[in-house]
C-alpha cells in the first residue's frame, strides 16, 4: 500500500458527487466515482456489472480488462 501512495503519478482524490450509474451492484459505484473524480482515462475491472459503463455516454468512463490492461501497458 505504502508504493502505491507514494508513487509520483498517485493523487489522493476526494468524491463530491454520487454519479449512481452502476445499479445492480450499488458497492460497484465508489470506483466509477473515484474514476470521474480523478479524470481517470479508464478503470481496470473484470467485474460484470461494469459493462452497464459502455452503455452510458455521460460522464464516460471507459473500463478495461485486466487483461486488456496488461496488453496496453506492455
Amino acid at each position: 500500500m505504502q508504493l502505491i501512495e507514494t508513487a509520483p503519478n498517485v493523487n489522493l482524490i476526494t468524491k463530491y458527487y454520487k454519479w449512481h450509474l452502476i445499479t445492480e451492484d450499488p458497492d460497484d459505484n465508489k470506483f466509477v466515482d473515484c474514476a470521474i473524480a480523478g479524470e481517470a482515462k479508464f478503470l481496470v475491472s473484470d467485474d460484470k456489472h461494469f459493462k452497464v459503463l459502455k452503455q452510458i455516454s455521460f460522464p464516460k468512463v471507459e473500463v478495461l480488462t485486466a487483461e486488456t490492461f496488461q496488453e496496453t501497458i506492455l
